[in-house]
């Protein structure tokens, strides 16, 4: 898939101000500082098209980036913010979950994963949230640039053996880096699946 247009269309605070024009839509989620901002910028190959910040867990809201005039890149808030309290936390929550459960344009949920990080119980008490609602969902391995190919096979392999003590499938999964743009290929062949020609 060649990227030719991709513009910021709006924030919502809450799923119900989402954009009603029913383009099919892609969102992006990940623990804070997980590389979020970086590898959409590199899959539409624009630098700053999502703002990129020194503070992790910026994204407060539903960010809505219409990509090709025919389908939306969903940047979503993180999860495990550091410095937010804790009735914050729960309005993000919900606010996340929601969008996820109830978008019913929503064709696949990429989950991004630092592959530098051994199983981060937040992120393994995500993916099994999304497998018990039934959503469709692929993990994105970010800065894979970062290790040596043995140190990445290496954590990779432990990742899955982890996920198979409770999966009998393994869900899909992307390597990526957002210097390299390894995997920028495998994510938009896999959204050019779903989207309707």
């Amino acid at each position: 898939m060649k990227i030719s247009s991709a513009e910021f269309v709006k924030s919502s605070a809450k799923p119900g101000q989402c954009p009603t024009d029913r383009f099919p839509e892609f969102a992006f989620i990940g623990r804070s500082n997980v590389g979020k901002s970086s590898l959409i910028n590199m899959i539409v190959g624009i630098s700053n098209l999502a703002k990129i910040s020194s503070t992790p867990g910026k994204t407060r809201l539903i960010n809505h980036y219409l990509i090709n005039r025919s389908w939306y890149l969903v940047d979503l808030p993180g999860y495990g913010f550091a410095s937010v309290s804790k009735s914050e936390k729960e309005l993000f929550s919900k606010m996340i979950s929601v969008y996820l459960s109830e978008r019913e344009v929503l064709l696949n949920t990429f989950v991004l994963i630092d592959s530098r990080l051994k199983p981060q119980a937040q992120d393994l008490q995500f993916i099994e949230w999304m497998g018990q609602a039934g959503l469709p969902f692929t993990l994105v391995f970010t800065k894979a640039d970062k290790l040596t190919r043995q140190q990445l096979q290496k954590n990779l392999k432990h990742y899955e053996g982890v996920l198979l003590e409770f999966w009998e499938e393994l869900p899909p999964m992307v390597v990526t880096s957002s210097k390299t743009k390894n995997g920028r290929g495998e994510i938009l062949e896999s959204i050019q699946k779903l989207v309707k020609p």
